[in-house]
């Protein structure tokens, strides 16, 4: 057992006292709960008890300087820092610091006998490996844990999980795995033996922004749950369950505050399969979709939509809208088509019986049906686009199916750029950059460049200048300098003049044919104005920056050639 023993005499410590460690409690010498002491010790040295405790620790002396009390081990101060007179300890601080700072120091204290043990010498690849073959089994009661090491495994496996039924392990019940170095970002997979469902779960930077994976087969329409990283895409869809029926995909941060989208399929006909392919060339008819919103608290809750269903085999829209406060039920809408009409390529007419409303509260006054018509326009052409939503939505099901196949028939490792010795293709390109830099490296000092050398050619400079040759010098580099910095502000003024002549004929034009335009034409003709007045912001803001840095720069220069040892002689008083 050890204790802290803290000397007297510094830092207005009265008397020495103890100090357990395991609780902070400070105890006296005299306490009779102390027995004796064998030894103590400090970074700098180790010391003997030879005093008798036959009365425990009530007569000791701690003077630690006393050799014939306290034995020293080491070689080196027999005297604590403790101890220390006040000069002595503060001439041994600064000479310590001193020695610190100059890093001279040599500590003698611990001078101890070399091993006899020779030192282990491990290379990066056996440390890598950890265990005897790279391979561990850790036996628990039903259940038994396998650790690989990196790279031991062509598929990246580095931990396995096995949990069992039974106290024998014969009946398995999930299996855990994890991986490490995965080119596809594959962290992590579960696999239950009774339900047959396998979950994959990826770290961020997967190909397909893919979070998560469940299935039982990779093939198309038996059943699969895809989780993603809503942040890395540009819908924010978070999840999306699909089967052989149906399909539901959950949204996050959306602009139109949709949430979710619940598709259901019809059976398809005849199947025709391509040679080479596993997908048919007919796809499962769309029999409904169903979206849900969130509130948009910028609209009235009667004008807010809260769910919205296209039944496509029937024709039919049903709009249900938000509930308004201190109401229990929502106003909703029900929109019936004009089908016969649609496949002649008609306009839809918009009658009474098209359209079914119900208001919530009596006083609302019902829509005219101009507006329903115009309702129903927008909403034809919003399933169309949902149609087309939908079938991108299979193809990206397919596509993500296709790609997580090729990635498990062919696991591919990534491999650090550090790694150097798995990495073949950056150890070449190091050993390359190496005898490239030593070639360069005998004539590198040659090719530094002199700010004055073309100013010490025209006087014929060698060793040592006049003082009219060095105000020349000086004179010819300041006049240098100044005429590139004004050259160099002319032709930022020059772009500028120019971008903002090339931005007012463009306005000239828009305003000629500005009720020409189409909606396209004037969105590309905006989009290029805004860019070039964003260019002519840059070019304001980089004329200025340069008028006032100009002076400061020029000062800056007049000072270093003072400060130059070929000019200082003669400029320094100049």
């Amino acid at each position: 057992h050890a204790w802290v023993l803290v000397l007297s005499g510094k830092r207005e410590v009265p008397e020495t006292f103890f100090i357990n460690p395991f609780t902070g409690n400070s105890h006296s010498t005299m306490d009779e709960h102390f027995l004796g002491i064998e030894s103590v010790w400090n970074h700098r040295n180790y010391w003997v008890n030879m005093q008798d405790c036959w009365n425990g620790c009530k007569d000791l002396i701690f003077d630690l300087g006393d050799a014939i009390r306290w034995e020293i081990m080491l070689s080196g101060s027999n005297k604590p820092l403790q101890l220390l007179p006040d000069a002595e300890e503060e001439k041994e601080l600064s000479d310590r610091d001193m020695d610190d700072m100059q890093e001279k120091e040599e500590d003698i204290s611990f001078d101890m006998p070399p091993s006899w043990v020779a030192p282990i010498q491990i290379s990066p690849r056996e440390f890598e490996t950890r265990c005897s073959q790279g391979r561990k089994v850790i036996l628990y009661r039903k259940a038994k844990l396998e650790k690989w090491a990196p790279y031991l495994n062509g598929n990246g496996l580095v931990k396995r999980l096995t949990i069992y039924a039974d106290l024998d392990c014969t009946e398995v019940v999930e299996v855990r795995e994890w991986f490490k170095n995965r080119e596809d970002m594959l962290d992590m997979r579960e696999v239950n033996k009774q339900t047959q469902l396998t979950t994959d779960y990826f770290s961020p930077g997967h190909l397909l922004n893919l979070k998560a994976h469940t299935y039982t087969s990779l093939e198309p329409e038996t059943g699969h749950t895809m989780e993603f990283y809503n942040e890395a895409r540009v819908d924010g869809l978070q999840k999306r369950v699909e089967n052989a029926n149906e399909m539901t995909e959950y949204f996050v941060g959306r602009d139109d505050f949709l949430h979710v989208r619940h598709m259901e399929f019809g059976k398809r006909g005849k199947k025709i399969h391509l040679a080479g392919t596993r997908t048919d060339i007919n796809s499962q008819p769309i029999v409904q979709i169903k979206e849900c919103f969130h509130r948009n608290l910028e609209k009235p809750a009667d004008e807010d939509v809260a769910e919205r269903i296209f039944l496509i085999t029937e024709e039919t829209i049903h709009l249900t809208y938000h509930l308004k406060d201190k109401y229990i039920t929502a106003s909703k809408k029900d929109f019936f088509k004009a089908s016969e009409r649609d496949r002649k390529g008609n306009e839809i007419v918009m009658t009474p019986e098209m359209c079914i409303t119900y208001q919530a509260g009596s006083s609302e006054k019902e829509k005219k049906l101009l507006h329903l018509y115009k309702l129903l326009q927008e909403l034809t052409e919003e399933e169309k686009r949902l149609k087309q939503q939908v079938r991108q939505s299979e193809a990206e099901v397919l596509n993500i199916l296709k790609i997580r196949e090729n990635e498990e028939t062919a696991v591919k490792l990534s491999v650090s750029i550090y790694n150097t010795e798995r990495n073949e293709k950056r150890r070449q390109q190091n050993e390359a950059m190496k005898n490239t830099m030593e070639d360069e490296l005998p004539g590198q000092e040659e090719q530094d460049l002199d700010y004055l050398a073309p100013f010490l050619i025209q006087i014929g400079y060698r060793e040592k200048m006049t003082k009219g040759q060095a105000l020349r010098v000086r004179d010819d580099c300041l006049t240098d300098f100044k005429r590139r910095l004004i050259d160099k502000a002319n032709i930022i003024q020059a772009r500028f003049e120019k971008a903002v002549e090339e931005l007012q004929k463009k306005d000239q034009w828009f305003q000629e044919k500005k009720n020409q335009l189409s909606a396209e034409e004037e969105d590309d003709f905006l989009a290029r104005y805004s860019e070039t007045m964003f260019h002519i912001h840059i070019l304001a803001l980089r004329l200025n920056r340069e008028k006032q840095t100009a002076p400061q720069k020029y000062l800056a220069l007049e000072e270093k050639l003072r400060k130059d040892p070929r000019l200082a002689e003669h400029l320094g008083h100049a």
